[in-house]
């Protein structure tokens, strides 16, 4: 059913994310993809169900869906909450207005390539490493001429600017050294196990390395907004209270078609169960539609090439 929503940032911006890696040692076994147990050292596994609970949720939906409980012709407060659950979650399938574009930091703990990031997120676009793709640091080792030779000649000077042309030429050196140089990183994303796999290694830099000292990867990505959100969106929220109404109606025109009719006198009343569900179907279709029109604010279709 609804839950509130929880946050998958800590209060600096850096994603929450879980763990089995010791920073006394600098050893582990990284980040864990899925664990069906729940059992692996400490740390909980990532949030997965497994099949079981899966089963236990269709035949929850199933059970609601066909109006099992109800004994008075009405709908109860679990067939309202599946109505909400249902119309977030078909949101969320049709609309691009349930996502947004965002940028995360990620703490690259030493000698680990795989991290768990929050259900929420949905795609990773890039990975960017800070710089032209050195670890962030003073030493000699990183000493970059080039960078220093333009701060120093357009930035620090009084008096004197570079012209256009020359900075074009080093933001585009930058680029191009980022390319080269690890400045942007290789990874792969599983959309369901929400699993990070960076194709490089951040080498060990000593035990107990304070996290402030670890190095931050900017990550381009699309997450899911948070209910809340949706719920205040002056567009999505009036969609959102339809499909909820007429998904109810579904479930109530179940009800009455069991019952029939209400003993009563000169023959009793015939219930509308029918009628409730046909029009259910004709305003969910209705409304799947309006979305194919973008009355929620979603962004239309680029052009598709190939």
């Amino acid at each position: 059913m609804a839950t509130a929503d929880t946050t998958s940032f800590y209060a600096n911006g850096v994603l929450i994310t879980d763990s089995l890696y010791n920073p006394a040692t600098g050893t582990g076994v990284g980040h864990i993809a899925y664990d069906p147990t729940e059992t692996l050292g400490d740390t909980t596994a990532p949030d997965l169900q497994t099949d079981n609970s899966h089963r236990k949720d269709i035949i929850d939906y199933i059970r609601l869906r066909l109006a099992d409980g109800i004994v008075d012709v009405e709908l109860d407060k679990e067939h309202y909450e599946l109505c909400i659950d249902q119309a977030l979650t078909r949101y969320r399938q049709l609309a691009s207005n349930s996502q947004e574009e965002s940028y995360a930091f990620l703490k690259l703990k030493p000698e680990t390539q795989e991290y768990i990031l929050p259900k929420t997120v949905m795609e990773i676009r890039a990975a960017y490493r800070r710089g032209i793709g050195s670890v962030t640091g003073t030493t000699a080792s990183q000493f970059e001429p080039f960078s220093s030779g333009y701060l120093n000649t357009y930035m620090l000077v009084a008096g004197r600017v570079g012209g256009l042309l020359s900075y074009e030429l080093f933001v585009d050196y930058q680029k191009m050294s980022m390319k080269m140089f690890g400045g942007y990183l290789n990874f792969h994303f599983n959309k369901t196990t929400k699993k990070l796999t960076l194709i490089r290694k951040i080498p060990f830099a000593g035990a107990n390395q304070d996290e402030d000292q670890m190095e931050d990867c900017l990550l381009h990505i699309y997450n899911y907004k948070p209910d809340s959100m949706l719920f205040n969106d002056y567009q999505a929220y009036p969609w959102l209270q339809d499909y909820a109404y007429a998904f109810a109606k579904s479930i109530l025109g179940e009800a009455r078609e069991k019952f029939a009719s209400i003993a009563g006198p000169q023959g009793g009343t015939q219930l509308n169960g029918a009628s409730l569900k046909a029009e259910s179907i004709a305003e969910m279709k209705d409304l799947e539609q309006q979305l194919k029109n973008y009355v929620d604010g979603s962004y239309p279709l680029t052009w598709v090439i190939g």
